[in-house]
């Protein structure tokens, strides 16, 4: 089947502050997708902790189509700066199917600075 377009698919969702981010992927009628998702969590760690607290761990989940693919929780290391988590999974799509992928995030001590989804389509001749 022909392409119509010889430009790749190119798919972001992102916040800034929540925790939860969703990135809805529509079907194509006319061919299958494979697809590179990444996902991506940014934390401020802060200065130093309160001795009284325990100390700060930031969690990423994925979850694709409503079903757990892997999650992680670590804690979170270089004080005054900023620490994270990435996750890769390769995603095929048939013609027709559309997907929803979630990231999850949590954290405590540290704070959430960027949490995203990005899907770029790999196109096979």
């Amino acid at each position: 089947m022909a392409r119509l377009s010889a430009s790749p698919e190119h798919w972001l969702a992102e916040t800034r502050s929540d925790s939860v981010v969703v990135l809805s992927i529509p079907g194509l009628l006319s061919r299958a997708r494979d697809f590179d998702l990444d996902v991506s969590l940014v934390v401020t760690v802060p200065e130093r902790a309160d001795d009284s607290t325990a100390p700060p761990w930031h969690e990423l989940a994925l979850e694709v189509d409503g079903l757990r693919q892997w999650s992680r929780r670590v804690p979170s290391h270089n004080p005054g700066q900023t620490d994270g988590l990435d996750y890769h999974l390769s995603l095929r799509l048939e013609a027709g199917q559309a997907v929803r992928v979630r990231a999850l995030a949590a954290c405590q001590g540290s704070h959430i600075r960027h949490l995203q989804i990005e899907a770029r389509e790999n196109l096979v001749d």
